[in-house]
């Protein structure tokens, strides 16, 4: 009777077609009724309309009937179908658990579905089954009974990182389909993917939310709109974070038929969209043709797996006949060991009280199931997968690689763990071939460098005060715009560097050179070039290359006649110490020469008065100096002097002739002035290009009252402004101040000191690939002697002699450095000169004997008295005082004598 009443209630079961169904197993016939036990119900919910709802289903029935049938336990499972409606997932969970008293919630669950869940009945333990599993660092409020039946999110987006830090894409836009409105899974995988692409050097430029696609009324029409505004980005690298499957199949076909899915689009689909491409049609395939991707990986090959497939095959095809393919993935894997993961917590729990042993049951697993190792760390799986790397071609797909966080990239498939890591955090490794959209196997640069149909738009500055950088000229007998200069010449020969084409066309720009670059950044402008000056404040919204002409702010001004040094002009020869110093220093080798012969008694050096021996001293030290002395020397010390001086003069003579003609043969102009100070005190105007930075470099860094800053936009007009007298100086950048000088180089001079700045630069959005490929581009050509080349050419055309500018003014005359070794040496010697002369002298001259033996005779006589005071009055001592006395009185009448 019990087995019939059973039987007729299953039946009951599946006739009805209520949205909420229990699943119970068919008696086994080695369990009786008496052995029979039915545990506590498992709460299904899963969305039945889509691909991965139908695998999960199915193999949540195999697993309870496996279950079943190898421990007669009998394990309902009441599930829930969502209808691709996720807006009342947690309300419909609650009211399962209150209607069926389910002990267990399986199912595609949001971490905020799972908190209400747990926060509504803490009793229930939650486990989900996403394609990642969220950090509990990232979430605010992890419900305390859930298990994510997935791997760490964090490990996904590493691997994505990879791909694009291998392809070196320096931008790339993520695509997201979007569960319902109060989910926060997107903002915290892009935070996540954010981090990790930062360790390649790319980042995330724009990112597109998706509402599901079952809530859309014209979904086609959608996607197509949205693609749209992915096909005017420049950017072309697309990662599909997180896509049903229905989603992506619409996706791709629409992308198809916009051309986007052509040379030059990079698309990387994760693990969620990879692991289903076995159940997909050869329509979808054809549609998606060069994409690349990822799914985890599990073992194929074993007997479990071959016979669980064959039996989930009979059974999907049964249910779901109008299905084209009928493969389980990696979804069906974890639904099935997910599943009986469960149950065998429930068995182990039996008879024990507490959701808490339940969950501690469940959290404690550690088997091998057909998804791979189950095991759980932080309420994640622990053992940290490997990803096959796959490359849509053909009818199907083809896997070029496989990643590990350990190992990074490899082609080997079947490497064993154990070997030795070779590879830091799995950002490097090893890709086979990829086919790219298009049938291209060269990598897309990821950027959109503009084409025939739609150039690249760079602007020029049309209004600069120099158009030898810069030349705009319209030619109304061609009825067309040519542009010109040096820049234009720099950027053509830099781009003829790069290893790929882009076209482009240059923009006439009429604003300011700030206005220009703020265009860029408003994507008004693809790029600048021209004279632009690297600044601190441009850089913060654009990308500069690398300085192709440095710069710095200088101040020209007009030249004064120098009349009063014009008739000593060979004085310039020498700095003023540097003339003190050798008069010096001949005064002081011609008296050691002097001091020297006279104590060998040289009669060519005797002379009977003061005076006469000074004169001699003085004019051997001018003759000396061109060796027209006519004394003789006897003297080998005065020899040794000499020679030294003599080779000190032979070098500073050279060294005075050489600076002497450069001084006679190259003009040298002196400014009317050179300070700053003295504009700024007498209120002065000053001249600079009112069209770029230096006005207001001017006030806010020179602090230049603004009333004093003449803006003048015409090279001509620098001119007349000087000689009326509006201006007393100019300010140019460097290379302005080249040119200028070059034209006008008779009247006008650099002075003051020079600001550095960052130097001329081409302008490109932030993030731009062409960036870096420009800047390398720019250091071959200044490798190659191309841009001087230029810039020679462009003063060549000017009044002056190119290779006579000089926008310095810095002071040539030579001074004692450049002779400070000979010198000291020189010096040197005739100190050790003078000394041994000094020694000899003291020891010849009588007048020194004589007043050494006055000093002798007067401590002996001190001697003497400090004896004679210290004797006792006995009789022995008067008479050594009296022979003291006799001996004094012969001394002294010795030294009477002398």
């Amino acid at each position: 009777m019990s087995l019939l009443i059973f039987s007729c209630f299953m039946c009951f079961l599946l006739l009805t077609k209520s949205t909420t169904a229990t699943i119970y197993m068919e008696l086994n016939q080695n369990c009786s009724m008496n052995n029979l036990v039915t545990l506590g119900g498992i709460g299904g919910v899963l969305d039945l309309s889509s691909r991965v709802g139908k695998e999960q289903k199915i193999a949540m029935e195999l697993a309870v009937q496996d279950f079943y049938s190898s421990t007669c336990y009998n394990l309902p499972i009441h599930l829930k179908d969502l209808h691709g409606n996720f807006v009342h997932t947690a309300s419909d969970v609650i009211k399962l658990v209150e209607e069926k008293q389910v002990q267990v919630i399986l199912g595609v669950l949001t971490l905020e579905e799972a908190s209400l869940v747990s926060g509504f009945n803490n009793g229930t333990t939650v486990i989900s089954l996403p394609p990642t599993a969220i950090s509990p660092r990232l979430s605010p409020a992890e419900p305390p009974h859930l298990i994510q039946m997935s791997h760490d999110i964090r490990i996904h987006v590493r691997c994505i990182a990879a791909l694009v830090g291998h392809f070196k894409w320096r931008k790339l836009t993520t695509i997201y389909e979007q569960r319902n409105a109060f989910s926060t899974e997107t903002d915290l995988m892009i935070t996540e993917l954010s981090e990790s692409l930062q360790n390649v050097e790319s980042t995330i430029e724009h990112h597109f939310t998706f509402p599901p696609v079952s809530s859309l009324k014209n979904s086609a029409a959608f996607i197509s709109n949205e693609l749209l505004k992915l096909k005017s980005l420049n950017n072309r690298v697309f990662v599909i974070l997180k896509s049903s499957l229905e989603f992506a199949i619409l996706l791709f076909e629409r992308a198809n038929q916009m051309g986007m899915m052509g040379k030059g689009y990079v698309w990387i689909i994760s693990d969620d969209l990879s692991s289903q491409l076995d159940s997909i049609g050869q329509p979808v395939i054809s549609n998606m043709q060069g994409v690349i991707g990822f799914k985890s990986n599990f073992v194929d090959t074993s007997d479990s797996f071959e016979e669980f497939k064959h039996r989930f095959r009979k059974k999907y095809i049964s249910e779901y006949p109008e299905e084209e393919h009928f493969n389980p993935s990696i979804n069906a894997l974890r639904a099935y060991d997910a599943t009986w993961m469960i149950a065998n917590a429930m068995a182990t729990a039996e008879g024990m009280k507490g959701s808490k042993i339940l969950f501690e049951n469940i959290l404690s697993s550690n088997f091998n199931g057909l998804s791979g190792k189950i095991s759980f760390n932080n309420g994640k799986l622990e053992e940290p997968p490997t990803f096959r790397v796959m490359n849509v071609i053909g009818k199907s797909y083809r896997e070029i690689a496989t990643w590990s966080p350990e190992f990074g990239f490899s082609v080997n498939f079947n490497e064993e763990k154990g070997r030795d890591m070779r590879i830091g955090n799995g950002l490097v490794g090893e890709l086979g071939s990829v086919y790219w959209p298009g049938g291209e196997q060269t990598v897309p640069e990821g950027w959109f460098l503009g084409n025939k149909e739609k150039p690249m738009k760079i602007g020029v500055p049309a209004r600069g005060a120099f158009n030898q950088f810069v030349n705009v000229r319209y030619d109304q007998n061609q009825n067309e715009t040519n542009v010109a200069g040096f820049s234009i010449e720099v950027f053509e020969a830099v781009v003829k560097q790069l290893s790929y084409n882009f076209s482009y066309v240059f923009v006439p720009y009429y604003g300011s050179y700030d206005d220009m670059v703020a265009d860029v950044y408003n994507k008004r402008l693809d790029a600048a070039v021209g004279d632009t000056e690297i600044m601190a404040d441009r850089y913060k919204i654009a990308g500069f290359s690398q300085p192709y002409m440095e710069s710095g702010l200088v101040m020209v001004v007009t030249v004064k006649p120098d009349s009063t040094k014009e008739s000593f002009m060979f004085l310039r020869a020498f700095t003023m110490k540097m003339w003190l110093l050798m008069a010096v220093m001949s005064l002081y080798t011609g008296f050691v020469v002097w001091l020297t012969e006279n104590v060998e008694s040289n009669p060519d050096f005797e002379s009977s008065s003061v005076s006469h021996h000074v004169g001699k001293m003085l004019w051997f030290s001018v003759t000396v100096l061109s060796f027209a002395q006519r004394e003789s020397i006897r003297s080998n010390l005065s020899r040794f002097v000499l020679a030294t001086w003599l080779f000190v003069i032979v070098v500073v003579t050279v060294c005075f002739t050489a600076s002497l003609t450069s001084i006679i043969t190259v003009q040298r102009i002196q400014p009317s002035l050179v300070s700053i100070e003295y504009l700024q005190r007498t209120n002065a105007a000053v001249g600079c290009n009112g069209n770029s930075f230096i006005v207001q470099y001017l006030i806010n860094v020179l602090h230049f009252k603004p009333e004093n800053i003449k803006k003048i936009n015409s090279i001509r007009d620098y001119p007349e402004a000087f000689e009326k007298g509006e201006i007393r100086a100019a300010y140019f950048v460097a290379p302005h101040a080249k040119v200028f000088l070059a034209i006008y180089c008779q009247g006008y001079t650099t002075a003051g000191p020079s600001y550095k700045l960052g130097g001329f630069g081409f302008v490109f959005r932030k993030g731009s690939p062409l960036v870096n490929d420009i800047s390398e581009a720019i250091l071959k050509v200044t490798e190659s002697g191309k841009i001087l080349e230029l810039e020679k050419h462009m003063l060549s055309a000017s009044n002056c002699n190119s290779s006579s500018i000089d926008i310095s003014s810095g002071d040539t005359s030579l001074g004692p450095e450049a002779f400070s070794g000979l010198l000291i040496i020189s010096g040197c010697i005739s100190a050790v000169a003078l000394l041994i002369s000094v020694a000899r002298l003291l020891t010849t001259s009588p007048l020194i004997l004589s007043f050494t033996q006055g000093i002798l005779l007067r401590r002996r006589i001190g001697r003497w008295t400090s004896s004679f005071l210290s004797r006792s009055d006995t009789t022995e001592e008067s008479a050594s005082s009296e022979r003291a006395q006799d001996s004094m009185g012969i001394e002294l009448a010795a030294w009477n004598q002398t």
